[in-house]
């Protein structure tokens, strides 16, 4: 199961690049001729039949396909989300579900591209989504996209100026899934700013300890050699002279002998 998801995590990413493009053209070009809409239609259920196949192909690779289906609940959502009702948003909700899920176990994406990423997606398809929702609805103010980019923007900050608000209970919920998203992102960012500057702290911490311990070892490599330098200096020195006594004087020690008469 590895294998296959390593072989198709890339292709999958590229299709989530066409389901993105596939959504937003209907929505930023509602007036394109009826076989551009018909074939972004067909591209997203395209794509999301790409991914309920990869959710079922790794169902089957599992060793154990129950404790795969209660470890990975939601791209079993995901997957089953758009047959509930055959509504454009759904099918945006499950593919958003089913890239995050697979970008998020990706060794080459680290936790900044995967959190920018995150944001980036959220906000691009929280605004064709709000906008499609409330450009037709009778008491809405949010009618071009830059209006749903700033309302976007403004909602996943938490910040919420009110100049501009969903009026449709469909709008309101994406406000409800953008605010809920937009404090999980900070949340993150957050959590790894602290981890970035608690790991340089304790990284410095480490050099310094380091650096001690070498120059304590180094002291006390001086302190020896000082030592044994001084103990070879003392052994090698010049010997006292040592004085004879009497009984050690020889034949010569009191004058010549005198011969008999």
């Amino acid at each position: 199961m590895d294998q296959w998801e390593q072989r198709t995590r890339t292709p999958l990413l590229v299709l989530a690049v066409v389901f993105a493009v596939a959504y937003a053209v209907p929505v930023l070009a509602p007036d394109a001729p009826g076989w551009a809409h018909t074939a972004c239609r067909a591209a997203e259920w395209a794509v999301w039949a790409a991914f309920a196949g990869d959710y079922v192909t790794r169902l089957l690779l599992a060793p154990l396909r129950w404790a795969f289906v209660r470890s990975h609940p939601l791209d079993l959502l995901a997957v089953v989300l758009p047959l509930v009702q055959p509504l454009r948003l759904l099918r945006l909700v499950s593919t958003l579900l089913l890239v995050g899920r697979r970008a998020r176990h990706a060794p080459q994406i680290t936790m900044t591209v995967y959190v920018a990423g995150a944001v980036v997606g959220l906000m691009m398809f929280g605004s064709l989504a709000v906008l499609q929702v409330e450009r037709d609805a009778p008491s809405g103010n949010i009618r071009t996209i830059g209006d749903a980019v700033w309302w976007s923007f403004t909602t996943m900050t938490t910040v919420g100026y009110g100049d501009l608000a969903p009026t449709t209970g469909l709008g309101r919920l994406l406000a409800v899934g953008l605010m809920l998203s937009g404090i999980a992102l900070l949340g993150v960012v957050t959590a790894n700013i602290a981890a970035w500057f608690i790991s340089r702290f304790d990284r410095d911490n480490a050099e310094g300890r380091k650096q001690t311990a070498l120059l304590e070892a180094l002291t006390a490599e001086v302190t020896a050699l000082r030592a044994e330098v001084a103990g070879l200096a003392g052994a090698s020195g010049p010997e006292a002279p040592k004085v004879p006594g009497p009984s050690s004087a020889g034949p010569c020690a009191h004058g010549p002998e005198r011969g008999p008469g």
